[in-house]
Parts: structure tokens; C-alpha cells; sequence
């Protein structure tokens, strides 16, 4: 696992964000911080947590993939005053709550093709989006992004997940075409407060900050 920094002021409330595979803390520069603190964790090739400071409030925001990974993690994590989900379930590769296991197969199969270009265009709900991400576009080498989707399904076949409330909200996009819509409201309907925002599965250009987000009403 790598860490980023987008903002470390000396701030009392850290925000700590898990992002989804593939990504790196370039395409989230954007977002203003404000008054906190904000710690990204990205490329899960291992699950090594970095060493997490001393903070008076913490809040969790974990996207895509990254849903499943903090709630794997979450016994080594802090106590956080709030936990949202972003367009992910804690079942990533899943028929009725993930993506569907024949979909992410094919996606597995032909990573190295998808991340030259399509997966990320499917990523956005518009060509517009798309080209403010090629701006700000991800740094890392295609090879170990590829790499980090066989790792991540290795864990996913190998760990059982027995879900128990963890997450307070959950923040779905109304045409998700990478993590379908209608499987994260199977999950996440009764169990959190549902926010549905008219986005893509990258949903981040509907914020200014990350504030905002943690706010999404």
C-alpha cells in the first residue's frame, strides 16, 4: 500500500481516504482541504498500513474498491466520527452486490488493455470529465496497476465477509458503469443513509472539498 499526503497542517481532524484500484493521489489535487487534515492510501498490491498519527477527530471516506479494503482493514484503524462509502460495497466482485464476477473477470483479463484508456473513459459520466482527468491523470506504471487488480482478487476469493455495520452513509452514482447502481442500493438499501448523486463512478468533480463530501446530504 502507498500513502499521500494532500494536506498535513497540523490540523485536530484527519480524514483518512481510501481510493479505488488503478488510482493515485494526482486526479484528487483539486479538492481543498480546509481544516483538515487529509491522508490518502492507495494500491493495494499489500495491505501494509503506514503508521497513522494522533488526531482529536477522524472521518472515513473510502471509494470503489477502497470500500472493501478499509472494512477489511478496520480493526487497525482509528475510531472515526463518520464512515462513508463511494460507489463500492464491502462485496467488490459479487452478482447481486458488486460487480458481477463474469464482468470483473473480463476486466481482469484484459487490465493492461482497459487502463490505456477505456476503463477510465467508463469511469466518468461525461467526455468533459474525461478530459479534466487527463489533466490530472494517474502517474502510476500500468504494470503495477494490473498487478494490484490480480492481488486484490486473490483477497477478495480468499476472505469471507460477514458484514456487520460499519459504514454511516453510502454515496451511489445514479450511472455507475463501473460498480452497477442497481447492486450497490441491493446492499446498502436499510442498512446506511443513501445519498444518489447524477454521476459516473467517479464522483468527485461534484465536490469543491472534501468537506463537502463528508456534508453530502
Amino acid at each position: 500500500m502507498q500513502f499521500h499526503w494532500l494536506n498535513k497542517q497540523n490540523n485536530q481532524k484527519l480524514i483518512i481516504f481510501f481510493a479505488g484500484w488503478s488510482f493515485d493521489y494526482k486526479p484528487f489535487e483539486f479538492l481543498h482541504c480546509e481544516d483538515f487534515d487529509v491522508l490518502m492510501l492507495y494500491d493495494y498490491n499489500n495491505l501494509e498500513l503506514p503508521e497513522i498519527p494522533v488526531y482529536d477527530e477522524y472521518f472515513l471516506i473510502s471509494w470503489s474498491m477502497g470500500v472493501f479494503t478499509a472494512y477489511l482493514l478496520k480493526d487497525k484503524l482509528p475510531e472515526f466520527k463518520q464512515k462513508i462509502a463511494v460507489n463500492g460495497t464491502p462485496y467488490p466482485v459479487h452478482n447481486e452486490w458488486g460487480i458481477p464476477e463474469k464482468t470483473f473477470l473480463l476486466t481482469l483479463r484484459h487490465a493492461k488493455t482497459g487502463l490505456e484508456g477505456k476503463f477510465y473513459q467508463n469511469i466518468f459520466l461525461s467526455e468533459n470529465e474525461y478530459q479534466k482527468y487527463i489533466n490530472s491523470q494517474v502517474e502510476r506504471r500500468i504494470d503495477n496497476r494490473a498487478q494490484e487488480l490480480k492481488s486484490l482478487y486473490e483477497l477478495i476469493k480468499n476472505t469471507d465477509i460477514d458484514y456487520i455495520t460499519y459504514y454511516d452513509k453510502a454515496i451511489i452514482s445514479d450511472n455507475d458503469k463501473i460498480i452497477p447502481t442497481k447492486n450497490q442500493q441491493n446492499f446498502w438499501n436499510e442498512k446506511v443513509e443513501i445519498k444518489n448523486l447524477a454521476s459516473g463512478h467517479f464522483p468527485f468533480y461534484n465536490f469543491n472539498n472534501w468537506n463537502e463530501i463528508l456534508l453530502c446530504k
